[in-house]
């Protein structure tokens, strides 16, 4: 069998931001200021301090203003409510983003529910999600555009294809599930608690990985020549599937790092971008 290739994800973030850098600059020259991406931190969760840094590092490569919003581990949901509220009426504000998962005593989809649909550039409201489902304009769940980019950007075929989804999270599993199958997948959505995983998972075209355990997916449930997209970051590293094993047996898949990660930050400002673009009245 061949040599797998790998769907590099880093290599096509950097095409996204150099495409977005340019789409800044004409936006800053049409409305003298830069677009604004609110994120919103609550607590000092270690992988969310992460990741909230590498979105703002990535916001200031193309020239968009990042604003931190941080807010201390006993914040109550009415208080994040009241901020979400501020950040719906600040007119400088094209997209707010709810670094995921909040403390426990928070309603986490009261508050995504609450983000205004034009500023939902992570695509977690019920109304976004309402939307992509049924084909009409919206934005997109960050990590779900990021995998069909990447399958698109690399030129994977997805329509008739058999895709097994592991994982039904409300912002990855079920929204990248919708995705490919308006893309004119076949689709089945996979759990922890299904029955026979591993001959589901061996029948599948393309395996898309999002149940959050590291190696979960075993190389010898994967068929030859399939396609791997891990969504997975867990520590040490590693995703979600067994790649050191699995990838072999592969066509093609993302590696861990340097595959979806990448890409969901830039989509998510890519996102941010068309909010600003709608907002100058720029067409995309």
């Amino acid at each position: 069998m061949s040599t797998p290739f790998v769907l590099d994800g880093k290599a096509l973030a950097k095409e996204i931001e150099a495409d977005l850098t340019t789409r800044v600059a004409a936006l800053v020259e049409k409305t003298g200021s830069a677009p604004t991406l609110a994120t919103i931190l609550v607590g000092d969760d270690p992988a969310s301090v992460t990741y909230v840094r590498m979105k703002g590092n990535a916001c200031r490569r193309v020239g968009i203003t990042p604003l931190k919003i941080e807010m201390p581990q006993e914040t109550t949901t009415e208080e994040l409510l009241a901020q979400i509220d501020a950040l719906n009426a600040d007119d400088n504000v094209c997209g707010i983003l709810l670094q995921h998962p909040v403390p426990s005593q928070i309603d986490e989809q009261a508050c995504f529910n609450r983000i205004a649909p034009d500023k939902d550039v992570d695509g977690v409201n019920i109304t976004t999600f309402g939307a992509m489902t049924m084909k009409l304009p919206s934005y997109f769940s960050a990590t779900p555009f990021s995998i069909l980019s990447i399958l698109k950007r690399y030129n994977i075929e997805i329509s008739g294809k058999d895709v097994v989804v592991v994982g039904r999270s409300p912002i990855l599993g079920k929204p990248v599930a919708m995705m490919l199958l308006n893309e004119n997948a076949t689709v089945t959505i996979c759990h922890t608690k299904t029955r026979d995983l591993p001959e589901k998972v061996r029948r599948a075209d393309i395996v898309v990985a999002a149940v959050g355990r590291p190696k979960f997916i075993q190389a010898d449930w994967i068929k030859e020549g399939a396609v791997l997209v891990d969504a997975g970051y867990n520590e040490g590293n590693v995703g979600d599937i067994d790649l050191e094993n699995a990838a072999p047996k592969s066509s093609a898949y993302t590696p861990v790092p340097g595959g979806v990660g990448p890409v969901t930050i830039a989509k998510l400002i890519e996102q941010t971008v068309q909010s600003a673009e709608r907002k100058a009245g720029i067409s995309k």
